[in-house]
């Protein structure tokens, strides 16, 4: 996409940061907290706000895209790109383990959370970019693997005058010691249109 700046690691910040971060040449390497989630309320009962995510601006007009690749092995490991607003505002967007099988999904949170998937099992491994581009009241979700075609994962409202935040996310609810290689971080234009997506 053109109009692209790549993000420096140190530019951004954590909201609660992992048990381990390696910064190098081929990017960087995150390792989870022990049961690290994103969660409000549904269906589970519970409030979880200490995954991990390194953020930076997202003003309306604007797009964040995240390349990573993990081994993926405990239920809901995951990760991907966090939009944040606050606490109880929030979308995280990426791969996510369930039912033994890597799922493209995403969560929007607006006091409670909801969560939508679809299984990409030959995801597993891989690299894969996730974008979230905001314009006017919402923020569009994509995500392909390597290179293949960009899929459309999730359209979310998201008011225009709210200060949000994004950029890489990981979590293990169910351990400690996920390891995630982030090997892109890069900002730019809004997407020009809800389809026809160019590379």
């Amino acid at each position: 996409m053109d109009g692209q700046r790549a993000i420096d690691w140190s530019q951004a910040a954590w909201l609660n940061p992992p048990l381990e971060v390696e910064a190098d040449a081929a990017g960087l390497l995150v390792t989870t907290r022990n049961r690290s989630d994103f969660w409000r309320t549904t269906s589970y009962g519970f409030v979880r706000d200490d995954g991990h995510a390194l953020l930076t601006e997202l003003p309306t007009g604007s797009a964040i895209d995240v390349t990573f690749a993990a081994q993926l092995d405990a239920l809901y490991d995951q990760a991907g790109v966090m939009i944040r607003v606050d606490e109880q505002t929030w979308i995280k967007a990426g791969v996510e383990m369930t039912d033994g099988v890597p799922h493209l999904g995403a969560v929007v949170t607006r006091g409670q959370s909801d969560w939508s998937m679809a299984p990409v099992p030959e995801w597993a491994g891989r690299q894969v970019t996730v974008r979230a581009s905001r314009d006017g009241d919402a923020v569009t979700i994509r995500a392909r693997c390597e290179e293949g075609s960009w899929r459309m994962v999730r359209l979310a409202p998201l008011a225009p005058n709210a200060a949000a935040s994004a950029g890489p996310f990981c979590c293990s609810p169910q351990r400690e010691g996920l390891r995630v290689r982030f090997t892109r971080f890069v900002s730019g234009p809004a997407d020009a249109s809800l389809h026809d997506l160019q590379a």
